[in-house]
Order: structure tokens, then C-alpha cells, then sequence
């Protein structure tokens, strides 16, 4: 589906640096003086339309959450979504994952989410899949040791590509589910796509794994 394009969501975004961190580049390395609380910090990487964000904020408090979009006319969608749950511990930043390195410096982040990422089903773009081993450097370089990646899809192909890609990295897996909403896990938060999809009812792939000290 081609998105809509919204010619006035970059002025909206500057009107709320309060919860969009619009010069990421200059809080790297000093993120504790970016919220409120310095608190442990979990990044989703495509956030979409925030409903995972927002509503993980709102029931974790003790942690500071960030959504990143590249997307400005998805963004904006997430951003008013925390203008109304008006929530100290959560903000938004419209950059592009493949330069979280120049945001972020080492042990920044706690942990990382993927949730229904763009599955790249063709071979020639295997390097633009978000869990792709030169993003997964990435996010070992930005993670605090033993940080966690936690990832969420519909797409069968592209769940047993990323636990390949995972094990070949040499992560550890801590937990896997072929069918989340089937099984025993508790304290799940739906994102817009993880309802449309489950509402069709397409099984919903999760795990999480952990980067190993070397």
C-alpha cells in the first residue's frame, strides 16, 4: 500500500521537541540527561504508528523507551498518539537504523526491539533485513553487555532467516514462540500490524536473544 505523503509532518515534529529528539547526535554518549528519570533505555526500531511504544511506557515506567521511524508521515501518527498519553518516559526520533551508531555510543541502550519489519523477501536485498548481520553489529556496539534484541513478525521466511542469522552471529537464544498468541507468554503489547495480521488469523512469530560477552 503506497504511503500517503503528509507535506506538513516535519513542521509538526519540530513543534514537539518535548517528545521528538530532533538533534539525536548531540545526547550520544549523555542519554541520562535526555528524560526526566535517568532510567535503562529500550529502543524500537520502526516504531510505525507507536502503539507498541506508548503502551509499553506506560506499563514500564522504571524504563525510558524510544521509537525510531525514518517513515515522517508514519511518525507523526506515533506522535500524537504520546501527545495524548502525555508520557515522560518515552520520546520519538525520525532516523534512518543504519546510523544508530552516530546517536548512540556504547552500552547507551538496554535493549532493542523489531517488531514486523519489512521482511526484504528477496535475496539481493538480504543486507537491508533490520536483523542482517551488519545491523546486528550495530546493535551489539550500541547495547549494554549482554543486551537483548526481541523481534516480533508474521513472516514465517523471514523469522527462520533471522534465527539463522542470529545463531551464525553467535547469539543466544533465551526464548522462542511459534505461535505467541497460543502460548503461555505473558504481558504481550500488539502493534497495529501484530493486530491486523493475528486478526486474520496469521500465527505471530517472537524471540528474544541475547549478544554473548567475547
Amino acid at each position: 500500500m503506497r504511503l500517503r505523503n503528509k507535506p506538513w509532518a516535519k513542521d509538526k515534529l519540530l513543534e514537539y521537541p518535548q517528545f521528538v529528539i530532533l538533534e539525536p547526535e548531540q545526547h550520544r554518549g549523555h542519554w541520562d540527561k535526555v528524560f526526566a528519570v535517568a532510567q535503562p533505555i529500550h529502543i524500537e526500531i520502526g516504531t510505525g504508528k507507536g502503539r507498541f511504544i506508548t503502551e509499553m511506557a506506560k506499563a514500564n515506567p522504571h524504563i525510558n523507551y524510544i521509537g525510531i521511524e525514518l517513515q515522517v508521515s508514519v511518525i507523526v501518527s506515533a506522535l500524537d498518539r504520546l501527545i495524548e498519553a502525555d508520557l515522560p518516559n518515552c520520546k520519538l526520533m525520525n532516523v534512518n537504523a543504519e546510523e544508530l551508531e552516530n546517536y548512540f555510543s556504547a552500552s547507551d541502550v538496554e535493549r532493542v526491539y523489531l517488531n514486523f519489519s519489512d521482511p526484504w523477501p528477496k535475496t539481493r536485498h538480504e543486507k537491508r533485513r533490520l536483523t542482517f548481520k551488519s545491523f546486528l553489529s550495530v546493535y551489539e556496539k550500541i547495547l549494554v553487555k549482554n543486551g537483548e534484541v526481541h523481534f516480533k513478525t508474521d513472516n514465517q521466511g523471514l523469522f527462520e532467516y533471522s534465527l539463522m542469522s542470529f545463531s551464525q552471529y553467535g547469539m543466544l537464544l533465551k526464548y522462542v514462540s511459534l505461535d505467541l498468541h497460543n502460548s503461555e507468554f505473558e504481558g504481550n503489547v500488539m502493534t497495529e500490524y501484530e493486530q491486523k495480521f493475528s486478526s486474520r488469523g496469521n500465527r505471530i512469530y517472537r524471540c528474544e536473544v541475547q549478544f554473548q560477552s567475547k
